[in-house]
């Protein structure tokens, strides 16, 4: 039976697809590691293994904070409310932890670091409509990541194309590329998806040369066989409605999110490849060795 309820449902994943992700990052994952005051000393000095274990429990917190909502609708049914809502994002309490993603999430000297739930790097209150510069999606992923003590194994960045590329260009020496059709995404890893007008990038495509837009989610359970996709896997993300929220994915019996055929299980979301996060192998479960 599913551990996880539904208590707040949501739209979709398209809250985040506003984000253009065109901002001009390099990968901070390779090479020396840079000093960063915003990290605490538990994460940098790994006071712990950097564990699968703990990027869960990690991802789960935060989407307790928000309140569990479960988001499970398909982007291209969905319909804009026609009069404002109150954005999760924005609330009290909550603003200020997007803007720790941020703040911890992101390398000292980018302007992102001073952003938050509702305001810019000066403080100054976002358009409430209009806020899809502001999408933290990936600044989410980055803290997580972060605080679980990834440390030089990532590369931390306000947009999920930098560490795609970075993986599957080989960068990346904490996470690996890999093939959706060929490999079953295990917990802790990311799965992605272009959006927008890069919807079709697929594997094959990647590296990409330039940025795309794209959405990431961690897997945090699975897979498991009950309803609505028979066998499934949990993800949770950031920015989704602009919350943090979890999402249910179809998968095979093999736990992969392609059939025999090549084709994709999820009508909703054409995922373009998995992140296989490299941790410490000496705190992994010997099943996901």
């Amino acid at each position: 039976m599913r551990k996880i309820a539904l208590l707040l449902p949501l739209a979709c994943l398209a809250a985040c697809a506003q984000g253009p992700d065109n901002h001009t990052h390099q990968a901070t994952g390779t090479g020396a590691l840079a000093v960063n005051t915003h990290v605490p000393d538990f994460a940098t000095r790994n006071y712990e293994p950097f564990t699968r274990q703990d990027v869960v429990a990690i991802a789960l917190r935060e989407w307790r904070l928000f309140g569990q909502p479960v988001n499970d609708d398909d982007p291209e049914l969905r319909l804009e409310p026609t009069t404002p809502v109150t954005k999760p994002e924005r609330t009290p309490g909550l603003w200020q932890r997007v803007g720790e993603y941020w703040w911890i999430g992101q390398d000292p000297q980018e302007t992102e670091s001073a952003w938050d739930g509702k305001h810019d790097a000066n403080g100054h209150i976002t358009d409430f409509v209009h806020d899809g510069r502001y999408a933290w999606s990936a600044a989410f992923i980055s803290y997580v990541m972060r605080v679980a003590g990834a440390n030089d194994r990532f590369a931390y960045s306000p947009n999920h194309a930098t560490y795609i590329n970075a993986a599957a260009s080989g960068q990346e020496k904490g996470v690996k590329a890999r093939n959706p059709a060929h490999y079953a995404p295990k917990l802790g890893d990311l799965i992605c998806v272009g959006r927008g007008g890069s919807k079709s990038v697929r594997f094959r495509d990647l590296p990409t040369p330039h940025g795309f837009p794209a959405h990431c989610g961690f897997v945090v359970a699975g897979p498991h066989d009950d309803a609505p996709f028979g066998h499934e896997i949990s993800i949770i993300g950031g920015n989704i409605d602009d919350a943090v929220a979890l999402t249910h994915v179809p998968v095979g019996p093999d736990g992969r999110l392609f059939d025999s055929r090549g084709n994709s299980l999820d009508s909703r979301y054409p995922w373009c490849v998995v992140l296989q996060v490299r941790y410490d192998a000496d705190s992994e479960p010997q099943t996901d060795r």
